[in-house]
């Protein structure tokens, strides 16, 4: 018998929950794909600073351009919350499929801005200006975008796995930091010469970036719109404004304060152990920039591997255990690993302990998108996902690199130790009072009620 008279024998219902099914996969596949670009997009910058920064900046210290950038990259980080703010309420209010779609936009436009101005050499000041511009918009972009696609993967999967699937937000996070690298080490070793890549060759990625946009745009535009914002819109006549969502989030005060808590730690062991730790192997443990780039490669990789892992058992076992063994290892081992990593010359060890270090963020990063969503109620989920995180990412996980390098700088570097260390014992605190959303979830106690 052919696969088509297989399917023609299949009950009304079996082919209904197929096609639902099959509805849900693609739908999560545009949200992950369009994460993934953005992400891209946005470690595109940093990625390829050492590169564009004489272009956008008068001629002069190297050293002063680079700042110059930093400058501009921080601005981009300061515009999250804003970003969290209205892309939240616009999410809240059109839909999530709607505030998805205009943030991989906005992310579009910051790169093809990038991509095209001239040089300061032609325009003047209108090149740092216009660089200025673009990551403004792409900060606003990326602070929606968490809450956002964290809200629609956790509302389009099903309750008995929505860990699994609401942990491809960080695999994709993560992917989009590994591509924007393999973009750089491509067009390095075997595509443009240095002076290339200084001239004109930066500009590619950022090209890349505005074209892959495009395509995730196309792929949301094609996402079916969750059902419990369906239904809440049904059921509610007045759509939310700006500040009437801050009210309305207000009226939550402990879930609220439940997302900074859990983020605070998380977020300080996130960065520190991908976005510092290749510096951290130069400067610190004294190993070659090619050796640290290899070494964060590939335990990016295999961090990126392990959160559908985290989320699936999560699914099984709740999401607060995972987040109390993050807290109670991350507490207790931070200084002894990061010790240890200082006082290492081996890659290899290195290599293991930086994967120590980040099979216990895991019970973090795989599932603090999903907890956090499972905390609000529909009408607020967006903004109350997206605006305390937005708000926790930038005042510890923004600072962390800064706080690092400044211990280091007046000889006390152990001391960002026992910050880390400090900062996720503040969070273990939150795990230990707060509920398993997993059993608490409002998501499906609004699914409940429809």
């Amino acid at each position: 018998m052919t696969d088509a008279a297989c399917a023609g024998t299949l009950p009304a219902a079996s082919q209904d929950s197929t096609s639902t099914t099959a509805r849900r996969i693609k739908s999560i596949f545009g949200g992950s794909v369009g994460n993934l670009v953005e992400w891209y997009d946005w470690y595109a910058y940093s990625a390829f600073a050492l590169y564009f920064a004489k272009a956008f900046f008068p001629a002069g210290n190297p050293t002063a351009q680079l700042l110059n950038t930093a400058a501009v990259f921080a601005l981009g980080f300061i515009m999250r919350p804003i970003g969290g703010w209205v892309m939240g309420v616009y999410a809240d209010r059109y839909g999530r499929r709607a505030a998805l779609s205009l943030s991989v936009l906005l992310m579009c436009a910051g790169s093809l801005v990038i991509a095209l101005t001239p040089s300061y050499a032609l325009i003047g000041v209108w090149a740092p200006v216009l660089l200025v511009l673009a990551r403004l918009g792409q900060g606003i972009s990326l602070g929606g975008e968490y809450g956002a696609s964290a809200t629609y993967l956790s509302e389009v999967a099903t309750s008995e796995s929505r860990g699994f699937y609401s942990s491809f937000q960080y695999v994709t996070l993560i992917m989009g930091q590994l591509t924007a690298l393999a973009v750089l080490l491509v067009l390095q070793f075997f595509l443009l010469s240095p002076a290339q890549l200084d001239a004109w060759g930066w500009r590619i990625p950022f090209v890349i970036g505005a074209l892959c946009a495009l395509v995730a745009f196309w792929l949301r535009r094609s996402m079916v719109e969750s059902q419990q914002f369906e239904h809440a819109r049904d059921h509610t006549r007045q759509r939310p404004s700006m500040f009437g969502q801050i009210r309305a989030l207000a009226q939550h005060p402990r879930a609220v304060a439940t997302v900074v808590g859990l983020t605070m730690g998380g977020t300080v062991a996130f960065y520190t152990y991908t976005i510092y730790m290749q510096k951290f192997l130069v400067n610190t443990v004294g190993l070659s920039k090619d050796q640290s780039t290899l070494i964060s490669a590939a335990s990016l990789f295999l961090f990126m591997c392990l959160q559908p892992v985290f989320g699936a058992l999560s699914d099984r076992i709740g999401r607060r255990p995972l987040l109390v063994g993050f807290g109670v290892l991350g507490t207790l081992l931070t200084v002894p690993l990061l010790t240890e990593l200082s006082t290492t010359h081996d890659p290899l060890l290195a290599f293991g302990l930086i994967m120590a270090a980040l099979l216990i963020v895991s019970g973090y990063t795989s599932i603090n998108a999903v907890v956090k969503a499972e905390l609000f109620p529909t009408e607020i989920r967006a903004t109350g996902v997206a605006l305390p995180y937005a708000v926790a990412v930038s005042v510890f996980g923004g600072t962390a690199e800064y706080i690092a390098l400044y211990f280091k700088s007046i000889g006390h570097e152990p001391w960002f130790y026992w910050y880390v260390s400090g900062c996720i014992a503040c969070s273990l605190l939150v795990y230990l009072v707060m509920p398993d959303t997993k059993a608490t979830s409002l998501i499906d106690r609004d699914a409940t009620a429809r």
